[in-house]
Parts: C-alpha cells; structure tokens; sequence
C-alpha cells in the first residue's frame, strides 16, 4: 500500500454509492450506523461519497450515520464536483457550500473533480473548477484536491499535465477491466505512476460482477481455493486484485448491507496481496468473461440518474437481466422484464428514441443504443 496521506488509516474505503435501502426508497439509517460503527472500530477510516449519489440522500446519511455520531478527527471524507450540478462558474461554491451542509462537516478532506473524461474536463475548465477548488484548499474548507476519472489514458495524461496540483486520482480498476479496451484500466493505472499521483481504486467488484461468476469461472476459483486449503471468496479475490498495485493507496468497495462490509473488512485488515498462482487463476476467470461477452455494466446507474432518460427505461436493470440470460437462460427473465422492468412508466427498450443522452454519461463508454437493440430482440417478440 502506498501510504502518502498519514489522515487515512488503513487501505479501505466504505463507498457510499450503494448504502442499504428500505422498502419506502429511503436509505437504512440504522443499518449504515451499524456498518460505520464496524468499519470504524476495525481501523478503517475513509469514506466517499458525491451530491448525486442516491439522488442526494448519500450525503445526507453520513450525516445522520456518522458526522453526528463521531468527532471530525475520527473519519476521513471525501466529496466530488458533479458536472449535471452546475452550468455557470458563479454555482461551483454556492454548490460546495451545500455539499458541506448536507453532510453536516466543516471541511472535506479530499474533494474530486467528479467523473472526468474529455468533455466534462472541457466544462470544468471552462467555468474554473479547478481553480476554485484550489482555492478551497487555500482556505482551509478541503485538505486535498484530486479528479475521479472514466475515459482513456490519453485524456488523464493531459489533466494531470496541465493541472499538476492534483494529489490523487480515483480511477475504475478491477482485474476484468485491466486490459479492456474501453476502460484501459492498466494503461490509465501507468497514467498515474507516470506522475506520480497516487491512485483510489473504484469498482474493484465491478457493481458486483465479479462476485457472481459464471459457473466456469467460479470452478477456477473453488479449485485454487481446494488445492491451497483456502476459503477466499469470489469478492476478496477481487478486493485484492484491485489493491495489490503498488500506486494504489485506497480500495473503495460500495457495500450495501452489514454482511459485505464485515466480510470485506475481514479481508482487507490483513490485506495479501495476489501472489502468482492466484494472478493465473485470475487470467482464467477473465477468459471465461470474454468467452461469454457479457455487458459490462457496472449498475452505477449514472445513466438514469444523472441523464433523465425520456422514456425512463431502467437501462442498467436491462443489461442484467440479458446478462442473467445469458447465464441460466430460464423463464423468470422473460416474466421480470415484462412485469417488472417495462411498467409504471418505465419504458421498452425498443422505446428508445436514440437521443445518446445515456452514452455521454456511461463511465464504461458502453454502446447503449445498440446494446438496447439487443435487450429488445431478446425480451420482445416482435422487436
């Protein structure tokens, strides 16, 4: 673990994109006290979050489940600058300002540029993000500045040459990812050791993909596990997969319910890195993936919430649902799709009016109008 900032205890970071929820799509209070409670007293301290997540209710939460229950000096926190949030440079602080009541602290220790790719770091530039944002650390309201990223290495060689100030780097890293020609997670990982800025991994289970495995991929896993006499699962694997990098100082894990954070914490506090044996077992798995080709959404649900589809499909529920398809191929898709999925407004994919408003705001650059095709073909009998 590369350990540059001394306020961040351990290397594991509780992401708040994907807190426990109740059935009246407000967020388990009582249940995230429990998790901070845990992750806390088992040393971790790092916690991340942004103004959209939940559609706002993240932030909200670490108030009520940690900034009024613990001391400022007991947790680290880190907030992002969403480009949907502002669209004038005279919005950037009154929107920082908010971000800060809502979590109910004072200051923030890291604050992100959120979700850079070409675009939005043209916007930011445009309307003096960065600067601002500089200039919040000179008054003491951030600690640290840095970017969250999702584009290729090029586009991050180019941030990080012009905004040098940059601390740190949040990319998506996981060993599906490592050399997947949309993300380039290697080669934007190298982008980092280039310069120097030491990385927060995101994704490293792939919105859960990669604790549900295909039944070839998870007889990789119980094999390597049988013959060495150990019981890793399929998520620590993947936990550490993603923090076994040199230059990665933070792995993020969105956990969404008591059990993940008390697995993952159990793995992470005596953190392995992979040795060989497990690195070619890892190969073995990404072949099964590839064999497969699956969509690799990651169910951020960027495109649904942040981009308001006009038909309002549930485009990252679809993806899954073709995924599962493709895995067990039984009835119970077909009945989810057209009972669940397609009413009460929500729209077919087949309703889709190719506006690509989703495309712009996918962190996996996925070809969602085409693949939207496909969920039709495959669920309606006469698309």
């Amino acid at each position: 673990m590369l350990n540059v900032f001394p306020e961040i205890k351990k290397n594991f970071g509780f992401g708040c994109m994907r807190l426990p929820m109740l059935s009246n799509g407000e967020v388990d209070i009582e249940q995230c006290k429990a998790m901070a409670d845990l992750f806390l007293a088992r040393g971790f301290n790092y916690f991340d979050t942004a103004h959209v997540y939940i559609n706002g209710k993240s932030e909200t939460a670490i108030r009520e489940f940690l900034a009024r229950r613990y001391p400022r000096e007991r947790y680290v926190l880190t907030n992002k600058l969403t480009t949907h949030c502002f669209n004038k440079e005279e919005e950037v602080l009154p929107l920082f300002q908010k971000q800060l009541e809502a979590c109910g602290v004072e200051y923030f220790d890291f604050y992100l540029m959120h979700a850079q790719n070409a675009d939005i770091f043209a916007k930011f530039k445009k309307f003096r993000a960065y600067e601002q944002s500089f200039k919040l650390k000179e008054e003491g309201k951030v600690r640290h500045v840095g970017i969250s990223f999702h584009d290729k290495a090029d586009v991050l060689d180019k941030i990080l040459s012009e905004y040098p100030q940059v601390e740190i780097v949040q990319i998506q890293l996981n060993y599906a990812d490592w050399d997947d020609a949309g993300v380039e997670a290697r080669k934007v990982y190298e982008v980092c050791v280039k310069h120097n800025k030491p990385a927060v991994v995101m994704e490293p289970v792939k919105g859960g993909t990669l604790v549900h495995l295909p039944k070839e991929a998870q007889e990789i896993f119980d094999a390597l596990n049988k013959k060495r006499g150990t019981d890793f699962s399929n998520a620590a694997y993947a936990l550490r997969y993603s923090a076994t990098p040199e230059n990665v100082c933070m792995t993020l894990s969105g956990m969404s319910d008591l059990s993940q954070m008390r697995e993952n914490v159990s793995v992470m506090e005596n953190f392995l890195p992979l040795d060989g044996e497990e690195m070619a077992a890892v190969d073995k798995v990404c072949a099964v993936f590839r064999s497969q080709n699956l969509i690799q959404c990651t169910s951020c649900r960027y495109c649904i919430e942040e981009n308001k589809c006009p038909k309002k499909i549930l485009i990252p529920d679809m993806f899954s649902l073709v995924n599962s398809k493709k895995r067990f191929d039984s009835w119970n898709q077909d009945y989810y799709y057209t009972n669940v999925l397609t009413i009460n407004g929500h729209g077919k994919a087949s309703d889709c009016v190719s506006c690509r408003g989703c495309e712009r705001t996918c962190p996996q650059h996925l070809p969602i109008i085409s693949l939207l095709k496909d969920v039709a073909k495959t669920f309606e009998k006469s698309a």
